[in-house]
């Protein structure tokens, strides 16, 4: 059970994530000072900065959680299920459960959101760290399944860069209007297509 420490703690967190948010969506990121973020949470500018050691972080900190996603897939798959096949079945799973992280949720703030993550150079460069951290732990996972290093890399590289472009794929849409059940069985026939396109690549090394 978490103490009461802990979840006082998770709360100030939570606090300085939400006016942070309000705050970047209704001015825009860079317009928007620690200062004032801190003074709208009422905290600190230093125990602002105990949660969040940048201002990017106030935004990207609900990727963190994503960001070796692929990895955890691949090392607890199921006995006799392929890494490719796992990840098909979970970003499925994603799709149907309409996860904002997999691109098809259309709630007006989510949009919002990932408006203002997409037309931001500092958030944009962030989130590449998050996927040269990602690639590095699907790289891990797919030599942990028995494949040569080199190998893994590559099709780390192919397995991540594929799952974004589906992603992008529907955030697109979604911006140009479209709702999320409309889009639900394009995108899904958009990821079948894909994981058929790894299979015929990588089905020798990961199925």
């Amino acid at each position: 059970m978490t103490g009461l420490r802990e979840r006082k703690k998770l709360q100030t967190r939570t606090a300085i994530s939400k006016a942070a948010i309000a705050l970047f969506l209704r001015s825009g990121f860079d317009q928007v000072s620690v200062v004032e973020v801190a003074e709208a949470a009422e905290v600190s500018k230093r125990t602002l900065f105990k949660y969040f050691p940048t201002k990017e972080d106030l935004v990207l900190h609900r990727f963190a959680d994503h960001e070796t996603e692929t990895a955890r897939v691949v090392l607890d798959r199921a006995a006799g299920e392929t890494p490719l096949a796992a990840l098909h079945r979970f970003f499925l799973d994603r799709l149907a459960e309409r996860d904002p992280a997999y691109g098809l949720c259309d709630d007006p703030e989510v949009l919002a959101f990932y408006r203002m993550v997409s037309m931001t150079d500092s958030l944009r460069a962030r989130l590449k760290q998050y996927g040269t951290r990602g690639d590095a732990a699907l790289t891990d996972a797919l030599v942990a399944a028995n494949a040569a290093q080199t190998t893994a890399h590559l099709a780390a590289r192919q397995i991540s860069r594929t799952l974004q472009v589906l992603v992008e794929l529907n955030w697109r849409q979604l911006a140009e209007g479209c709702r999320a059940d409309d889009l639900y069985p394009e995108a899904v026939a958009n990821a079948n297509h894909a994981f058929d396109l790894l299979r015929g690549g990588l089905g020798d090394h990961f199925g």
